[in-house]
């Protein structure tokens, strides 16, 4: 992807005709990033079909540098600011310029506001999917179910006026989508798997827009492969190895440039009960890689001395994660230092497309940001899990490492509440082992895409045998998702859950009750902390 356009400028415009004619293409998209964590999805849905989006940055893109870069379409995405509430900077002019456009969420009510459709900050807010009900025949809906479901996630609402047509609504959203001559706009996110017929939306959009011959879709793992090759022969690369899909693959990125010195380093102590050996397992006995098991149990148990709160408790994690990787890039004299961080994580720890429009830290991090002594690699900062493990695939990554669910950086710390201890990271280790163990053994691990077990401070009575006491509430989820961006709760059997239950509550005498969780992401995030 080109880099973002800040200004018209003589070498933006030539930077742009060299991108076209990689992809002989003569025609693209500009997308605003107005500070969506699902912007870059955006740019992977448009590739997938295709077309060449270009991110643009609405503080300094001006409707003259619209007009002199000469998009034949404009899409502008969702962000957690409003409209009412320090709305991204951005030049109302281009609303005016006639090209096709297409609000999305937030972009939506930007163009309603600006030709005067009322936008209320006190409608039912809507998170999570919902059916969306089309009125008409537009064209962006060409081909759609009448009824279809989407991914909602908003505060402010747009109402019914002669100032553009409603062409479908959501059970809280009168206008759920609408028109004004060239501008379109939807109150939910086409670009998120969630929103089943979002792919034909873009599709639509793409050829309201003219643009009717698409690029055909390259090897990203092959692109990479080239990108490091360069780069990396002849170096050391140290890399984080944490026995999850997306390490694996960057591994094998590695792996496929050559001419590199690699090692992988496993961080012990804040792990599940099996991390290590599928380390063991896969990365052990190879020629190409040279793995060492650091053990820093003592220094995390340390660092999270006291700290209650999940997010000091994550920045704690960070400071060993980073300690840890240092030591062992000093020793190994490495020129790199190599993680599997995705653009997942970037969005929620606040970073991702540089727009200047305000993105909101969900969460932070280990692996984002740390600031190494040596130049980091994050080959798959581009990419979300389920193109991730694409790549790995066209790598022949073991399918066994691929599927495995994604597990959180700051390991079982996010999964306790309050302090962490030698005794509750025991006791949160022995439910996941047992949960996940189950989960396998009924064949439902592959058919869920993240599941865990969370150890609450909160207590219930509990009568084991004769005797009465106080025993911990532990949480399990499970979810359906395909990029983590989004998730939906998974419908596990309830003769399931009851078999897991009671394996929990007999084999940890701890556990004196567990509890299912039914959130969506959004609201929820996916990990409980």
């Amino acid at each position: 992807m080109h880099s973002i356009l800040k200004k018209a400028t003589p070498e933006a415009m030539d930077a742009i005709r060299e991108e076209l004619a990689v992809r002989k293409a003569d025609k693209f998209v500009l997308l605003f990033s107005m500070g969506s964590q699902f912007d870059h999805l955006i740019v992977q849905r448009l590739a997938k079909l295709g077309a060449y989006a270009l991110v643009a940055v609405p503080a300094t893109v001006t409707a003259e540098d619209v007009r002199a870069v000469a998009p034949v379409g404009i899409i502008l995405s969702g962000g957690p600011a409003s409209v009412f509430d320090e709305p991204p900077p951005f030049d109302d002019a281009i609303f005016d310029l006639g090209i096709p456009t297409l609000g999305v969420c937030l972009g939506f009510q930007m163009w309603a506001k600006h030709v005067g459709a009322p936008v209320t900050p006190h409608g039912k807010r809507e998170f999570g999917v919902h059916t969306f009900r089309r009125t008409g025949d537009d064209p962006l809906f060409a081909r759609l179910a009448r009824e279809t479901p989407v991914l909602e996630t908003h505060g402010d609402a747009i109402e019914e006026s002669d100032t553009l047509t409603n062409l479908g609504s959501t059970d809280n959203a009168p206008v759920a989508a609408g028109r004004r001559d060239h501008l379109w706009g939807v109150q939910f996110h086409p670009e998120v798997s969630d929103t089943l017929e979002g792919e034909k939306m873009y599709d639509n959009f793409l050829a309201i827009c003219g643009i009717t011959e698409r690029f055909p879709a390259g090897s990203e793992a092959q692109r990479i492969v080239a990108d490091l090759r360069a780069k990396i022969n002849g170096k050391r690369i140290l890399i984080a190895l944490s026995g999850g899909s997306d390490s694996s693959v960057v591994a094998h990125l590695l792996k496929g440039a050559g001419g590199a010195q690699i090692k992988g380093v496993y961080i012990r102590g804040i792990d599940r009960p099996d991390d290590e050996a599928y380390v063991r397992k896969y990365f052990g006995d190879q020629e190409w890689i040279e793995v060492e098991i650091a053990d820093a149990t003592e220094e995390f148990l340390k660092a999270l001395s006291g700290k209650t709160g999940m997010r000091e408790k994550r920045m704690a994690m960070r400071g060993v994660y980073k300690e840890v990787l240092e030591e062992k890039a000093r020793e190994f004299g490495a020129d790199f230092i190599a993680q599997g961080t995705l653009y997942t994580d970037l969005r929620e720890s606040g970073q991702g497309h540089a727009t200047g429009a305000r993105v909101a830290e969900i969460k932070v991090h280990h692996n984002t940001n740390l600031g190494f002594s040596v130049p980091e690699l994050s080959p798959l900062e581009t990419e979300v899990k389920d193109s991730a493990r694409a790549i790995g695939r066209e790598l022949e990554v073991p399918e066994d490492l691929i599927l495995r669910h994604p597990f959180p950086g700051p390991g079982l710390v996010v999964r306790i509440e309050g302090e962490v201890t030698p005794e509750n990271l025991r006791v949160a280790r022995a439910v996941d082992g047992i949960y996940i163990e189950e989960l396998r053994a009924a064949h439902l691990y592959e058919s869920v895409w993240q599941a865990g077990a969370t150890l609450t401070h909160s207590m219930h009575t509990e009568s084991k045998g004769d005797g009465a006491g106080l025993g911990a509430v532990v949480a399990l989820w499970a979810v359906w998702s395909v990029n983590g961006f989004t998730a939906q709760w998974a419908e596990l059997p309830a003769d399931f859950l009851r078999r897991v239950s009671r394996r929990i509550t007999n084999e940890v005498r701890e556990i004196g009750a567990v509890t299912y969780r039914i959130s969506d992401k959004p609201p929820a995030t996916i990990e409980w902390g």
